[in-house]
């Protein structure tokens, strides 16, 4: 394990504010939605200018204890946050993309208080990356985490996740069942199979969940098709240009996001020269053989309105062992709860862990 201190250089700052300032910007016809509109990304990239302060963003992330550890040939960069409890349970929250570290900073002091918590950046992402070989798909890092969580010596821990977390959170409930006591997830992604038998008598909420579901993939889907088949075809973009970067990213960022997050997860990307391998995580889970039984931890399930809803009779056939099943209540909103509905999401996961 070796300590860590996030200290991006002045050069690299001077850089990122001429690029920025040399921006060509896109046209677009009004009132056509076909994606990011040029307005976000004109304020984004002014405020990455001249309003955004990433010395002091840098700042907050380095007054958490940070480590690097190599696990499988792969450079792995995590937060390690140890509660005043000497007992407490640890946690290991994973992220997703377009995200980073970033989504949890906010749930660090509250979640602290009752547990261990250990912050990694996914393979490929942040200062964990870039992944230099393939493989680094949702049950490689599982296994990787499993194997963190051992050298630190946790032999009893949960798993929280978002987005991939919430994905890669239960496998790591699969391949480390004897020490992982719980899974809690913001979205459990379990899709129609095909099956004619699973569309039968379908709840009129279901039906409404299916409908949102097709939508979503018809009309934004496009990230997940390109990602998944040619994530290198947009690497030289996204490397190369800050704006281009920010408007990528900020398709799966909510409106209503603040720009700080949104600019320090962007950031965080650019610093590290992590936006394109970072895209590669897609093209690896397109190609890896799923597993065919259902995970048995104990699964906790707080999702939000505005994200993904999540189907009960599909995360059934996927996770046998389903324990806790709600909506979190409302101002809870979006994608990033960690971030914007902090006190409601982190209430859920200490419920549900002290319960463990």
């Amino acid at each position: 394990m070796n300590p860590f201190r996030i200290e991006i250089s002045q050069a690299d700052l001077d850089d990122l504010q001429a690029r920025l300032a040399l921006t060509r910007f896109t046209d677009e016809i009004p009132g056509a939605d076909q994606g990011v509109g040029v307005e976000r990304v004109k304020r984004l990239v002014a405020h990455w200018r001249d309003g955004f302060d990433w010395r002091a963003q840098e700042a907050r992330l380095n007054a958490y204890p940070q480590f690097t550890t190599e696990i499988d040939g792969q450079n792995i960069h995590f937060l390690h946050v140890r509660s005043d409890n000497p007992d407490a349970l640890p946690l290991i929250l994973t992220h997703g993309w377009p995200g980073s570290i970033a989504e949890y900073l906010d749930a660090v002091g509250p979640l602290s208080r009752h547990f261990h918590l250990v912050i990694p950046s996914l393979p490929g992402y942040g200062f964990s990356g870039p992944t230099r070989e393939l493989g680094w798909n949702n049950q490689r890092i599982a296994r990787a985490w499993a194997e963190l969580m051992s050298r630190l010596g946790y032999e009893r821990y949960g798993a929280v996740g978002n987005d991939a977390g919430s994905m890669i959170s239960p496998e790591l409930g699969r391949i480390d069942a004897e020490h992982v006591v719980g899974v809690h997830v913001t979205q459990l992604f379990s899709f129609p199979s095909g099956d004619p038998a699973e569309f039968a008598e379908l709840s009129e909420e279901e039906r409404a969940g299916l409908a949102v579901l097709d939508w979503f993939w018809k009309e934004k889907g496009a990230f997940n098709v390109l990602q998944s088949q040619q994530p290198q075809t947009l690497a030289h973009a996204v490397a190369d240009s800050p704006a281009g970067l920010v408007g990528w990213l900020a398709q799966l960022f909510d409106e209503d996001l603040d720009d700080d997050f949104v600019l320090t997860n962007a950031a965080i990307y650019w610093f590290t020269g992590t936006a394109g391998s970072a895209l590669r995580l897609y093209w690896e889970n397109a190609r890896a053989e799923q597993p065919k039984e259902p995970t048995t931890a104990p699964t906790a399930l707080a999702m939000a309105e505005g994200d993904f809803g999540s189907m009960r009779r599909f995360a059934d056939r996927d996770h046998a062992n389903i324990v806790s099943w709600k909506t979190l209540p409302a101002p809870a909103h979006g994608h990033y709860t960690a971030h914007t509905a902090t006190e409601a999401l982190t209430s859920d996961i200490t419920a549900f862990f002290l319960s463990r």
